[in-house]
């Protein structure tokens, strides 16, 4: 069978440089005897038939497609050989890489879309790009799993070129004059040069004042382009955005126009620009052969699954970093066991026995022991985001791009080094929790330290939340760790309050957050340390929200206390001149307490009679007995439709808490709606 089916989310009418290219593909197919399909992805139902009875896919442009990712994945599970034919940037939301060239576009991409496209490019028997760069810039994102790939040439109607000697100073723009394809910069020419005439084919997009020395014109066929360049002196192409390749460039070139342009042409990335047009025209017209010659290949070969070889025995080291962004590597070290003879990981040599005793399969040594002669493959994973740079480590090209947890911008950044790691996040591998005993007492753990002790909540609130949580639930031990460049916790707590403190090395942090029933702490190593043993965590943040960073267990309470307080950005030195901390300043010990009963709540313990209300809320007395309850995003009015819920609600709310053993039956709904905003919440018992 040789039927190949291509998809494309465009109908070729539309003769852009896609579509053209296509046309020309396709109509080379069914000469060389193939059966070639076209499908335009408008019913999924339709477009699996068609994959099914295919011998080849070849997936062109999906981005425009309503079931873009059901049908990739589908693509990719079918075990169907398929070639990727990539014209744009299709993995990037927007489709152009506008992030590379605008310092203002960040975090913009798709996560389930980015990371499903790398797999798109790993599992392709072939990917096609249009330009050395345009190569490049895949590379750079996905690395070893673009594995082979093929850069076609523009296919330019080479048979079509009608060069001129007498050439005119009119000056074209062929297509829509938008921000993308360079329209500012065409216009601000034609400003600065009143004396000169330009003719746009095509409509305008800009919102700007067009000049009067620029005329527009309706679009023209592609022979007419070619005509009218061969008779064009000069020609402006400027695109914004990285352009993969840049048919009409080809064209101009070919033409021997003169061309103002910039570095983000994809088509001067080939090594036959500027001086090798006979070059260019020999690649150029044995483009669409060479695709058809390797679709032959693939039609008649057999996948080699053994193709990608093992790392060997690899050393991963990390040079730099906290406590916390240690444990953020692991799931991507342990990646690398499915495509390694063998891991070791170098680290400090305070770290070596504890991360020997819970690290599964991967050899664990000091830092200062590497003998490099041992292994086939050094890893620098550095840190993420990358703060020293005269590390020579790995690339996060995620940072920055794609918004997720740094666990996951490691994972990233190994994948990019073997096409068969997987790249999707399937849980932290939580360590294996210490037994505690059946007649050990329940405890929970409080860390006051941070390693940057200026994102510390105030250790004054640490010692009032200890205490509240003391007089709720007696029964409950408190042991705080204690560094030793942490602040003593022990002045500020009742004398007559029992509580051990931890003060040894990271083996006994380990043991005392592993069998606490909670751990409350800064944005730390120590949290992220109890974060791997899956602890649940009650943490406030400060001057650096948690975004890549935040909490990892299972069951996690956080508060930023940023939000609504602050709006500046806080790098260092900002941080280090804050006078009033406001982040966690702002954050009283009776909104944590409020997060505490939510955290008891996800680990199953039942609700009592007392619901605890949430201090984040501004609770305002109106003068016809209503209240307003009010916080930074919503305001919520409580109005009473009879007097007993009203004298009800006066009486058994103090303000912190409210017993509803008593509540009337006419106000339990209401009151239910103020549990689900979020105002109120049972308190748990322990038992």
């Amino acid at each position: 069978m040789n039927r190949i089916l291509f998809l494309h989310d465009t109908g070729l009418t539309l003769k852009r440089g896609a579509e053209l290219t296509l046309t020309q593909l396709i109509s080379f197919g069914n000469e060389l005897g193939f059966l070639v399909e076209l499908d335009l992805l408008e019913n999924f139902e339709t477009t699996k038939k068609k994959v099914a009875q295919s011998s080849i896919i070849v997936v062109s442009s999906t981005s425009r497609c309503q079931f873009e990712i059901e049908l990739l994945q589908y693509i990719i599970n079918s075990n169907k050989p398929y070639v990727k034919l990539e014209y744009d940037y299709n993995f990037c939301v927007r489709r152009n890489l506008l992030c590379l060239s605008e310092k203002n576009v960040k975090n913009c991409c798709n996560n389930e879309k980015y990371h499903l496209y790398r797999n798109l490019f790993a599992n392709a028997r072939l990917n096609v790009f249009q330009s050395p760069k345009h190569y490049q810039y895949h590379y750079d994102f996905f690395g070893e799993a673009i594995g082979e790939y093929l850069i076609m040439p523009p296919t330019v109607d080479v048979d079509n070129l009608q060069v001129l000697e007498d050439k005119q100073d009119k000056i074209p723009f062929f297509g829509t004059l938008n921000y993308l394809k360079g329209g500012y910069e065409f216009v601000a020419y034609a400003v600065n040069h009143p004396d000169k005439q330009f003719v746009v084919y095509g409509e305008n997009k800009l919102q700007v004042e067009i000049p009067k020395n620029i005329a527009f014109k309706s679009p023209i066929e592609n022979k007419e382009v070619l005509k009218i360049l061969g008779k064009t002196k000069t020609i402006i192409i400027k695109p914004v955005w990285p352009e993969p390749s840049g048919r009409l460039a080809a064209e101009a070139f070919l033409s021997d126009c003169e061309i103002i342009t910039n570095d983000r042409v994809g088509t001067w990335s080939f090594n036959f620009y500027p001086e090798g047009k006979a070059k260019a025209l020999k690649a150029i017209k044995e483009t669409i052969p060479e695709f058809w010659n390797n679709i032959n290949l693939i039609q008649n070969q057999e996948l080699d699954k053994e193709q990608n070889k093992s790392l060997g025995n690899v050393l991963v080291k990390k040079s730099y970093g906290g406590l916390g962004d240690i444990f953020f590597t692991i799931p991507a070290v342990y990646k690398l066991k499915a495509v390694s003879k063998k891991v070791t990981y170098a680290l400090e040599p305070r770290l070596v026995n504890f991360f020997k005793a819970h690290l599964k399969d991967v050899v664990v040594i000091s830092s200062k022991e590497i003998e490099t002669k041992k292994y086939d493959t050094i890893i620098e994973l550095g840190n993420h985001p990358k703060f020293n740079h005269e590390v020579n480590q790995i690339e996060y090209i995620t940072g920055k791009k794609v918004k997720q947890h740094s666990i996951k911008h490691y994972i990233d950044g190994v994948a990019r080094l073997h096409a068969n790691i997987e790249n999707n996040y399937s849980g932290f591998p939580y360590f294996k929790r210490y037994e505690t005993g059946l007649e050990s007492k329940q405890y929970f753990t409080v860390h006051p330290g941070a390693g940057f002790i200026l994102k510390a909540w105030p250790i004054t609130y640490f010692a009032q939340l200890i205490e509240q949580i003391h007089n709720y639930y007696p029964e409950l031990e408190v042991q705080v760790i204690q560094g030793p460049k942490d602040p003593d916790i022990s002045p500020y707590l009742n004398k007559k309050f029992p509580f051990k403190i931890i003060d040894g090395g990271i083996e006994d942090v380990a043991k005392a957050v592993s069998g606490a029933m909670f751990h409350i702490g800064n944005d730390s190593g120590i949290t992220h340390l109890a974060g791997a043993f899956n602890c649940p965590i009650l943490t406030v943040y400060g001057p650096t929200g948690p975004g890549s960073w935040g909490a990892y267990s299972e069951n996690v309470e956080l508060i930023w206390g940023k939000k609504g307080h602050c709006n500046l950005t806080c790098n260092y030195n900002v941080i280090i001149n804050c006078e009033d901390r406001v982040c966690l300043n702002n954050v009283l010990p009776n909104r944590l307490f409020y997060r505490l009963q939510k955290l008891l709540g996800k680990l199953g313990f039942t609700s009592q009679e007392t619901y605890y209300y949430n201090a984040e809320f501004l609770l305002k007395n109106e003068k016809n007995n209503s209240y307003v309850f009010k916080n930074l995003d919503n305001e919520y009015l409580l109005e009473f439709s009879d007097e007993e819920s009203q004298r009800y609600f006066s009486s058994a709310f103090n303000g912190e808490f409210i017993i509803t053993k008593n509540m009337p039956e006419q106000f339990k709904e209401m009151f239910t709606s103020l549990v689900s905003l979020d105002i109120f919440t049972p308190m748990m018992h322990l038992k």
